[in-house]
């Protein structure tokens, strides 16, 4: 297919081919193939619930996804969080000159499945093509929209005393196969990514369950830092025990090898439920029904004091704080 010049990003008949050949070809659908500057969606209900981000992830490609079906997983998660569903997505692609064009057609492929496996659309979007090392090959940004699915969005401000902290199955898969491959190092065992949209979990999750206080996506930062954000947001205390982490043995052996924790490694297909106990038995049925949460587990309390903070019970009988990570176990994780 050859390499992409800096004519694709022209805007003339270049372009046109690119979008035709390559991006209408895998994500069309009848708002983005009026290929208007802009899209009006007729079938979205108020309240409306946004959410963006960017992928620079390097390696674009990795064992369970690419940054293809990552910018889709990433963001239709980020919108479910807070009691949506997620409906349409923009994507906007920044493209080095000399990119094979193959590599993007395998992407952009990707991007449809995922797309398709979260029931949503890919709505509008935006290709520029930079000169050759403005960019690593390809970043993309994804916006999303759902819709309100309940009275009131969830909030990591909604936390009470007595709630379980749910978490949907191991932690680290995602943060561990990038290092790995960012690093070039092998393991004997097969280490993936759990990058999942988990938009259609969580919905089966609300419609069945009374009450649910909190949902998040514990990605950048990992566990530990996700559950600091929530602490303090609530103002309450996260006591979790060490024995009760779901960890797979090759993730906690590539963490141990690499001097890594696995709380702070991030996770792109697992999420943090947060609910009455009263409600935990019901929960974890749903969830474990589902390829996507047959691990779920309870892995501690929300307790009143200390106040923001986050407390790991270990299994040697002691307890330490558990802070926000400080800087990056690994760049461009996502």
């Amino acid at each position: 297919m050859g390499k992409l010049l800096l004519d694709y990003g022209s805007g003339g008949k270049a372009s046109y081919r690119l979008i035709k050949d390559i991006f209408l070809k895998y994500l069309g659908n009848i708002y983005l193939n009026k290929l208007d500057d802009a899209v009006c969606l007729e079938q979205i209900k108020s309240p409306v619930v946004m959410s963006t981000d960017s992928y620079t992830v390097d390696p674009i490609i990795f064992p369970g996804g690419d940054i293809g079906s990552l910018a889709v997983h990433g963001t239709v998660n980020d919108v479910a969080m807070l009691g949506a569903r997620p409906k349409y997505l923009s994507c906007g692609f920044i493209l080095e000159e000399g990119l094979d064009l193959a590599l993007l057609e395998q992407i952009v492929c990707s991007m449809a499945k995922a797309a398709a496996r979260a029931k949503v659309l890919v709505v509008t979007g935006d290709t520029k093509v930079v000169p050759k090392g403005a960019v690593d090959k390809i970043f993309i940004n994804t916006t999303g929209l759902g819709e309100l699915m309940l009275q009131a969005p969830l909030s990591g401000a909604s936390a009470k005393p007595g709630d379980v902290i749910i978490l949907s199955g191991t932690i680290g898969d995602h943060g561990l196969t990038i290092l790995s491959r960012q690093k070039g190092i092998s393991f004997d065992t097969k280490i993936k990514s759990d990058s999942a949209p988990l938009n259609v979990l969580i919905e089966k999750l609300l419609n069945q369950v009374p009450e649910v206080h909190v949902l998040r996506d514990p990605t950048r930062g990992g566990l530990a830092t996700t559950l600091n954000e929530i602490a303090r947001q609530s103002q309450v205390c996260c006591l979790i025990e060490e024995k009760l982490l779901p960890i797979k043995e090759e993730v906690r052996g590539g963490c141990a090898f690499l001097g890594l924790d696995p709380l702070y490694l991030a996770n792109e297909g697992k999420f943090v439920l947060i609910l009455p106990e009263q409600y935990e038995r019901q929960a974890l049925d749903i969830l474990k029904q589902d390829e996507l949460g047959k691990d779920a587990c309870v892995i501690g309390k929300i307790q009143s004091a200390p106040i923001g903070k986050v407390v790991l019970q270990t299994t040697l009988g002691g307890q330490r704080l558990l802070d926000m990570l400080e800087g990056e176990q690994l760049p461009r994780i996502c």
